[in-house]
């Protein structure tokens, strides 16, 4: 079992295990070793990071950390999660480095990795990891410390990568968009790229100040932009999270729409075009089951994983399938990027509105999403509540009542300390009474 790795790399709140500078640290020292196989080799690693307060001293800690064991740092300063994948494979480094906890609060921070092939790491790998980070690893002899530089266009490189995955002659001329980017990473990049692309641009979101991420805005909190919209007359509005790798959308009526409305969307436009590979949509557990139906009536496969956008990558490569996500917002598409891109995938609805000449409330509501209903329960460290028997009990019954009439999924989060318990049936007082007699039994359980 991991220790320290969760569903998306090391996360916690900033000054508390094992979310410290001291540990951060010993992770630097830790994978600079693994990934420096060879000494007698130049080793670089590229290092992103978010718009956090906290984001100064993990970079520098994981660089002093990095930089001992023989590894070379190129410091991209605030960009996307997906443009550290990017940047990891275009500049030839052994690996590379995201400082984020995502759509968590400022409070939060975390470490990501990619391996030299810019994929995030497989569990066995970071299993490894743990095992060095534990024991502690061997430094570089002082005349092999590595070096740390400033790359100052990551984002522009990032920007020109992104507008490629659309055809060369489409424009988004007479779009007037709402781009909320969650006082996070793409705060400049997002409005930009757009702006480049020809859309009257109406930001939210692009003025971070260290403490202000993903408060009040971004794809988990995405009113304002809602109101925005309707308030601007705008067309469609994204909304990103504060490390940009997710996306939400708005119609035009300040209606939203989530990650299973848009994969919908893509998987039959590219079904429809020959594009889409394997002939299946990859998506976890999460997701709808009104996107399996609506992807069963158009032939389409769906493919479901375990929670995480890794977990989708790492099915679509076993697949050979080029179209996955989850429900909350990370749209892979593997022919453009190595993880979930949220503002790619903004684009690439865009795109379809320019293409069909759709609004996006019609492009927005490909399916009629079963009723769900997902509550979290918050634990202690230390506590294991689904191992308890009543708990164990009460998923039972509720699993006897649901069958035939809807499904149950129960999950540690593997973000943060909480038991979700989601359910999805067309009756609605059997989906509030069976989740609601979970989520009792997993409170009584962490009291």
């Amino acid at each position: 079992m991991r220790k320290l790795f969760g569903t998306d790399g090391v996360r916690g709140q900033a000054n508390l295990h094992p979310m410290t500078a001291d540990m951060a640290l010993r992770i630097g020292a830790a994978v600079g070793r693994y990934f420096r196989r060879e000494t007698e080799t130049v080793h670089r690693v590229v290092i992103g990071k978010d718009t956090r307060l906290s984001g100064y001293m993990f970079e520098n800690a994981l660089t002093a950390g990095l930089t001992s064991t023989g590894m070379n740092v190129l410091l991209l300063g605030p960009v996307p999660t997906p443009a550290v994948g990017l940047m990891t494979r275009s500049m030839r480094a052994d690996l590379g480095v995201m400082i984020s906890a995502s759509h968590n609060p400022a409070e939060d921070n975390g470490i990501k990795f990619f391996g030299p092939d810019g994929y995030k790491l497989s569990d066995e790998v970071e299993l490894e990891l743990e095992a060095l980070i534990e024991s502690g690893v061997e430094l570089a002899q002082a005349h092999n410390i590595g070096r740390a530089k400033r790359i100052d266009d990551a984002r522009f490189r990032y920007g020109e990568r992104i507008k490629s995955s659309l055809p060369r002659d489409m424009r988004l001329d007479g779009l007037r968009v709402v781009i909320d980017c969650a006082n996070g990473a793409a705060h400049r990049t997002a409005p930009e790229i757009l702006w480049e692309l020809g859309a009257d641009v109406i930001p939210v979101g692009v003025s971070p100040d260290g403490k202000n991420i993903n408060r009040g805005c971004g794809s988990t909190q995405p009113g304002v932009a809602a109101e925005t919209v309707v308030a601007h007359g705008a067309h469609v509005g994204i909304c990103l999270d504060g490390d940009a790798d997710r996306v939400i959308l708005i119609d035009e009526t300040g209606t939203v729409a989530d990650g299973d409305q848009l994969m919908a969307l893509l998987a039959s436009a590219w079904a429809a075009d020959g594009r889409l590979t394997g002939g299946a949509l990859v998506a976890t557990v999460m997701s709808n089951l009104g996107l399996e139906r609506f992807l069963q009536d158009r032939g389409i496969g769906l493919e479901r994983t375990g929670v995480g956008d890794r977990y989708v990558v790492e099915r679509m490569r076993q697949g050979g399938f080029n179209l996955g996500g989850e429900q909350s917002g990370h749209i892979v598409m593997s022919d453009y990027a190595t993880t979930g891109d949220g503002l790619m995938a903004g684009l690439h609805f865009l795109a379809e509105m320019v293409r069909s000449g759709q609004k996006a409330s019609e492009l927005a509501r490909q399916f009629e999403p079963v009723p769900q209903l997902l509550k979290n329960v918050r634990f202690e460290a230390g506590q294991v509540p689904l191992e308890a028997g009543s708990v164990q009990d009460a998923i039972t019954r509720a699993e006897g009542q649901l069958n035939g009439q809807g499904r149950l999924l129960i999950r540690k989060s593997g973000t943060e300390p909480l038991i979700r318990v989601m359910a999805e049936s067309e009756d609605p007082e059997l989906l509030n009474r069976t989740v609601s007699d979970v989520v009792s039994a997993v409170e009584a359980a962490t009291a």
